[in-house]
């Protein structure tokens, strides 16, 4: 019984971060959006706009659900249900900190790639549900989008799992925290085994993954229907995409899941390639910088200090850069990225044979 309400106050915690997320980082993007573009993002609502998000969204969760009249009743009330839990679901297995790991299983990467995949199905019934041209039209891009970019994503993370050999996401973040003598004997290094810091991070430790990494982050990109691949929620063509029907509740998990989907594809990312939970600082002689940025605390804090960094970016991309024609995505994806990725792959295996064994 303890240990069912234990789950059950980690879900809640969970979906009160995602959602308190959620409402900063519309702030954030509106006020990123201002700069961008020359002008001051919500002022009216609270000091400098702070409450501009808390007040759209009580005004959302106060809308009347109107359901089309010739719309899949079943397949139109469901679809954001499973559209949001299916990322949801992923953050059960992302470590957060030292010993501060939801579910710790051997295979939590597998799970991830599995969970997320759902959310492709949601956008589908949302659009075939909604009966809606704009919205079918929408859904479709979404669908042939991820489908496209979860090939390189996952070539991606295989090309990082090569290196690290375990699919268990917090196997992965220990391992950071200290340097493989191994690894950086080509740089000339020596006795460095207690280093730690930045150099220990999996893209310093076999430098290919750099590359890697921008792979995977643009793919992520496409996976979150983000700028500039937004083809799906196209406002000059598609009205808003798969969700044009949808208003109240149900619209704001669907929004709900774009951001929780941003954050979590970002904390992959730093767990897998930028050193999860470790600090940056290193250990240098008797000044012992990693040594004292350790624990459950500073854990949490550069987990959550990367992953938003990450999710900066991802805003500053929105606004600075034109949508792709659907042509151009499909392109960039099957003739550049997955070759790329695939090279990337056999440069892993040449270094765990050459280097690490």
């Amino acid at each position: 019984m303890g240990g069912i309400l234990l789950y059950i106050l980690i879900t809640a915690v969970l979906f009160g971060f995602i959602a308190l997320f959620a409402l900063f980082a519309v702030y954030a993007e509106r006020k990123i959006a201002g700069f961008v573009q020359d002008r001051l993002g919500p002022m009216e609502t609270g000091r400098y706009g702070l409450l501009q998000t808390f007040a759209d969204i009580l005004k959302l969760l106060q809308k009347e659900l109107i359901n089309p009249s010739a719309a899949d009743k079943i397949l139109f009330a469901i679809a954001p249900v499973i559209i949001f839990g299916a990322v949801f679901i992923g953050y059960s297995v992302v470590p957060w900190a030292p010993g501060f790991v939801p579910a710790n299983t051997h295979t939590g990467l597998f799970f991830i790639m599995a969970v997320v995949s759902i959310d492709a199905l949601g956008i589908l019934m949302a659009g075939w549900g909604s009966n809606n041209k704009y919205s079918l039209l929408g859904s479709i891009r979404a669908i042939a989008q991820m489908v496209s970019y979860e090939i390189p994503v996952g070539l991606s993370l295989i090309a990082a799992v090569m290196i690290t050999q375990t699919l268990n996401l917090n196997e992965i973040a220990i391992n950071q925290g200290v340097l493989s003598t191994e690894n950086l004997l080509f740089l000339g290094f020596w006795d460095v085994s207690d280093i730690g810091g930045i150099l220990a991070w999996n893209i310093f430790q076999a430098p290919h993954l750099i590359v890697v990494y921008v792979i995977f982050f643009i793919a992520t990109l496409a996976e979150c229907n983000r700028a500039p691949f937004d083809i799906p929620e196209a406002e000059s063509e598609l009205i808003g995409g798969f969700h044009t029907e949808y208003g109240g509740v149900r619209f704001a998990f669907v929004f709900l899941a774009e951001y929780a989907m941003m954050f979590l594809v970002a904390m992959l990312g730093v767990v897998i390639f930028l050193g999860g939970w470790n600090t940056p600082l290193p250990n240098i002689g008797s000044l012992r910088l990693a040594d004292w940025t350790t624990g459950l605390f500073w854990g949490l804090f550069w987990t959550l200090s990367k992953s938003l960094l990450i999710v900066g970016i991802q805003m500053w991309i929105r606004w600075t850069l034109p949508r792709f024609r659907a042509d151009q995505l499909m392109n960039l994806c099957w003739k550049i990225m997955i070759p790329a990725a695939f090279i990337c792959m056999a440069i892993s295996g040449l270094w765990r044979i050459l280097i690490m064994n």
